[in-house]
């Protein structure tokens, strides 16, 4: 038995809009700045570093390529089982009124992952990895239902300037809370790990991941609060499971996006270089350990890439503003593949920070600003639909990144050449964006 309810959608979105939409709004960006500090502390910085030097204790000071490539294939593992769990929950986000519910989901889900990190130990590699794993799956399936509440929270004229206020305010709070980490993993006692007895700033990372979890939960609270539930154009029920439901949702979601050119053409050019960019972001600090650079000046340095890409977000969201969103994102690419070749000759500290800085630049931008050219050019009404798309697509894309430098780094027996082989996934995403029109020719028209 199918009902359809149709709203008046328009009106609801003005009302919105009209009243008290600042408090809205910020509510809505506190969820950057509340899950982003997995993305820093977890996921970028002080992860990497435990999991090779404490959970692969045995092996990382002899297998230097290995240990790296081992956390590459953990990431790989990590993005597909994300994206089977998306495939499975994420389109049943339309069929029923409850964005925010799944968003609680997935929180609790990360919450209670990454708090149990901080007990995890000497030689636990796996048990690491399946916990990350876990954390991961939290943090990206919230990210499905956060992001469709955008169209519903700002118009057409308003998403770059919103978008990238909440990664603006992610990397300030992602931020805030690695220096608060930082400064723990410089102060507290260090500890013998490994055959090798390296010092490794074991309590500190701990503490660093129940930090993370607390955080996390603490500032997702403005949201639930505040932000309200989006409507949906058609509330169905049907007698399938939610398996069934999900899966025959996201055939027919695929079906409409490719009856729109400019949709398909973009997300094969997002699917291609944002594998790049998470890539580096999962492997940065992996691939810095391995080259000797001490673990304080690998965390300092993603806190610098933290500083600085709070207001270069603000920045490219006017910059898109004056010449084009899609231009915008070139610069960034272009800037990446830079970052990659450079990363290959690095070998002091001091290149590593510069690398970070450099990546600050641009990370928040490309990020954003994908975000806000998608949100233009699909069907408002669709929007949890097609952002769900946008995310698993993404997510099942995303495994070839870390597995291709994973497995480079095994072969080669370094991560060097693993960090060169990304300028492919950026020369090439870049080179398929540049075939999409601006989403002012594109939105809401299907071409066949």
């Amino acid at each position: 038995m199918h009902i359809s309810i149709i709203l008046k959608y328009e009106d609801k979105i003005r009302l919105i809009m009209k009243n008290n939409n600042n408090k809205i709004i910020n509510s809505w960006c506190m969820y950057d700045w509340a899950n982003s500090a997995f993305a820093t502390t977890v996921m970028a910085a002080v992860l990497p570093i435990f999991f090779r030097r404490v959970g692969m204790a045995s092996v990382s000071a002899v297998h230097q390529g290995f240990a790296t490539a081992m956390w590459g294939y953990t990431s790989a593992v990590t993005m597909l089982i994300v994206a089977v769990l998306s495939l499975i929950l994420g389109p049943s986000a339309d069929l029923f009124p409850r964005k925010k519910k799944f968003l609680g989901f997935f929180l609790i889900t990360g919450v209670i992952s990454t708090f149990l990190l901080g007990i995890t130990g000497q030689g636990q590699w796996l048990i690491i990895s399946l916990l990350f794993i876990l954390g991961s799956t939290g943090f990206s399936g919230s990210e499905i239902f956060y992001d469709s509440i955008l169209p519903h929270i700002a118009d057409k004229s308003t998403l770059n300037k919103v978008s990238t206020r909440g990664y603006a305010a992610g990397y300030i709070g992602g931020g805030i809370l690695l220096l608060i980490n930082v400064l723990m993993i410089a102060k507290m006692p260090m500890q013998s790990v490994g055959q090798d007895n390296t010092l490794v700033p074991v309590l500190a990372m701990r503490l660093s991941f129940v930090s993370v979890a607390v955080w996390w939960a603490l500032f997702s609270i403005p949201l639930f609060k505040n932000v309200p539930e989006p409507d949906i154009v058609n509330f169905a029920r049907t007698d399938k499971n939610l398996i069934e439901n999900s899966i025959s949702q996201l055939k027919q979601t695929f079906k409409e996006i490719k009856q729109y050119k400019q949709i398909f053409r973009f997300l094969i050019a997002f699917w291609i270089y944002n594998d790049g960019i998470g890539t580096v972001i999962k492997m940065a600090t992996a691939f810095g350990d391995e080259i000797g650079i001490k673990t304080i000046d690998l965390v300092g340095a993603l806190l610098l890439t933290q500083a600085v890409a709070a207001p270069f977000t603000i920045l490219f969201g006017k910059i898109a503003d004056r010449i084009g969103t899609k231009k915008s994102i070139l610069i960034t690419l272009a800037v990446y593949s830079g970052i990659s070749i450079s990363a290959f000759f690095m070998h002091t500290a001091v290149h590593f920070y510069a690398l970070a800085f450099t990546v600050g630049i641009v990370q928040g931008g490309a990020q954003a600003l994908s975000r806000s050219f998608f949100g233009s050019i699909i069907p408002r009404e669709k929007s949890s639909e097609f952002f769900t798309f946008y995310h698993i697509s993404g997510k099942f894309a995303g495994v070839a990144g870390p597995a291709i430098f994973g497995l480079v780094s095994q072969i080669t027996g370094s991560g060097r050449a693993g960090i060169l082989s990304l300028v492919l996934f950026f020369t090439a995403g870049a080179f398929v964006l540049s075939c999409v029109k601006e989403p002012e020719k594109t939105v809401l028209t299907a071409e066949k």
